[in-house]
């Protein structure tokens, strides 16, 4: 049984039950966007972790042009893995790994901490439980979809994957299918009949394939930057704290993660999707979740817990204004590189050849979130 595992992974189990700030848990009144990931973490598919460990902060970055109504979106994120066999057989060979979350990092620190292990592949099941255990927006003005990725044939399992697909459809989710192997035989096997009747697109990949990265004059700087955004961060309590480790880690993690990876995190980084309201006082005053005066020294970092009340307002206040500058920084800097780009990206585009995971993700989202609304600003 061959095994398979996209992950654009998310929460730690253990802080699951607090929903983060901004997910549907305490909905925002910006347009939303809701991407499912369903994973198959059977056997054999390390390539296309590879893939998803290095594409997370493309995947992340294709939204940020993105406005409606004059609005950036909010970007919120769920990950399930099915075909698992450790995972019970009474369970349908899936679990939740994380309901949807705008908490970047923790996703990061999941999707390298993915294994897999040979199972059964119900990609029926997986989509019925997605569409039913997630917190989807009520508003059909938001974009909602689901994207199932695989090698097996989708109809294995008890549930027929053309209900599940129709009962997604008829609650404004959009099934998107990605076959990990050659196209015709993702159609034999059922997966683009999938995509059909979920209203979505269907996509093959080569989970081996290595993503190709161009590089620029701007990635050293927006790199260095990106690093340099950590510093300006207030951790808030023993959360705070973990959650700032955290951070670095995954900046870690996007080092090795293959070419461009880490260049892709610091300009998510700078963005509006990148959001650390639970845990630094920056964006929780940010948010108006809370306030430094009202706050209990203990919960500060021990530099701060003996300033006067003047010095930490001072402190807080010129990191934030730290931030910003940065933040404005790399995105100047992004710019230019997207520019530097263009050209070489027309040209290895014209040289065709099979997809990798974040240029398939990226066609069907382009098209589903235009026709929400939602364009480049």
């Amino acid at each position: 049984m061959r095994r398979l595992a996209i992950s654009l992974s998310l929460l730690a189990t253990s802080l699951m039950a607090a929903p983060p700030s901004g997910s549907p848990g305490s909905r925002s009144p910006r347009p939303v966007i809701q991407v499912a990931i369903l994973l198959d973490t059977s056997n054999s598919m390390d390539g296309l972790i590879g893939q998803a460990k290095s594409q997370l902060w493309t995947f992340v970055n294709q939204f940020t042009p993105l406005r409606r109504d004059g609005q950036a979106p909010e970007l919120q994120v769920a990950l399930y893995e099915y075909g698992k066999a450790s995972i019970p057989a009474g369970e349908g060979y899936l679990r939740m790994v994380v309901p949807f979350t705008t908490d970047l990092d923790r996703m990061s620190e999941q999707l390298f901490a993915l294994t897999t292990n040979g199972g059964e592949e119900y990609c029926g099941t997986v989509i019925k439980a997605a569409t039913q255990g997630l917190n989807w927006s009520p508003s059909p003005r938001d974009l909602k979809v689901i994207f199932i990725a695989g090698n097996e044939p989708f109809t294995q399992g008890s549930v027929d994957y053309h209900q599940s697909c129709e009962v997604a459809r008829s609650k404004g989710v959009t099934v998107n299918t990605i076959f990990c192997g050659p196209y015709q035989e993702g159609v034999s096997t059922n997966w683009a009949d999938g995509a059909r009747i979920g209203g979505g697109s269907y996509m093959s990949i080569d989970q081996d394939r290595q993503a190709v990265h161009i590089s620029s004059p701007q990635d050293v700087e927006i790199e260095r930057l990106g690093l340099e955004l950590n510093k300006t961060y207030i951790p808030i309590g023993e959360q705070g704290a973990l959650s700032y480790k955290i951070q670095a880690a995954q900046d870690s993690n996007a080092a090795t993660a293959g070419a461009g990876a880490a260049n892709q995190r610091a300009q998510a980084k700078a963005s509006s999707f990148y959001r650390a309201d639970a845990w630094d006082l920056v964006d929780a005053e940010k948010s108006g979740s809370k306030k430094l005066e009202s706050m209990d020294k203990k919960d500060l970092p021990k530099e701060m817990q003996s300033m006067k009340p003047a010095e930490a307002r001072a402190y807080v206040d010129s990191q934030a204004k730290l931030r910003l500058d940065i933040q404005v920084k790399i995105q100047k800097l992004s710019g230019d590189r997207e520019k530097f780009v263009a050209g070489k990206r027309k040209e290895l585009a014209a040289k065709g050849g099979a997809k990798t995971l974040d240029a398939a993700m990226s066609e069907a989202l382009s098209s589903q979130a235009k026709a929400k609304g939602f364009a480049p600003k």
